[in-house]
């Protein structure tokens, strides 16, 4: 099966409605519908509704005994918004969700993989400069055995 892989930086403006376009290269992975909720670093997570699908499979089988899995699970999920974009790629973000990744007009939105990553302008330049200098000296493996 076919896993959609996004890459690259786009900066679209949320609209008066809280409404963003999505960047154009990514509306056939996500016309059949899509999942918005919150992310780490206070950012949005954007999933195609088959990939939230997968991720809810997943996280079935984490233990509910397991504090940390219980709040992430009641975060994730109590924020998630589905949706499925209009015609010209616009989706719109509930207030809720504006208001934790304190977006307001300036937006940027990130391939992250397997999801997009909505980020505040200014928290996502802040952010990577701050990161960028940290990925630049890395000397050991990240991921040991990947790269």
């Amino acid at each position: 099966m076919h896993k959609a892989m996004f890459l690259g930086t786009h900066e679209p403006k949320l609209d008066e409605k809280g409404r963003i376009i999505l960047p154009a290269r990514f509306r056939d992975e996500l016309a059949n519908g899509l999942v918005i909720t919150k992310g780490q670093e206070r950012c949005l997570y954007v999933f195609p509704s088959n990939e939230f699908a997968s991720i809810t499979d997943r996280l079935r089988q984490a233990p509910v005994t397991e504090k940390s899995a219980r709040d992430y699970m009641r975060v994730m999920f109590a924020g998630a918004h589905d949706e499925v974009p209009d015609k010209q790629g616009r989706v719109t973000i509930p207030a809720g969700l504006r208001t934790y990744a304190a977006l307001e007009k300036d937006c940027v939105v990130i391939g992250a993989n397997t999801r997009l990553e909505i980020w505040d302008a200014t928290s996502w330049e802040s952010y990577l400069a701050d990161r960028e200098k940290s990925f630049s000296d890395v000397s050991s493996e990240v991921l040991p055995g990947l790269f």
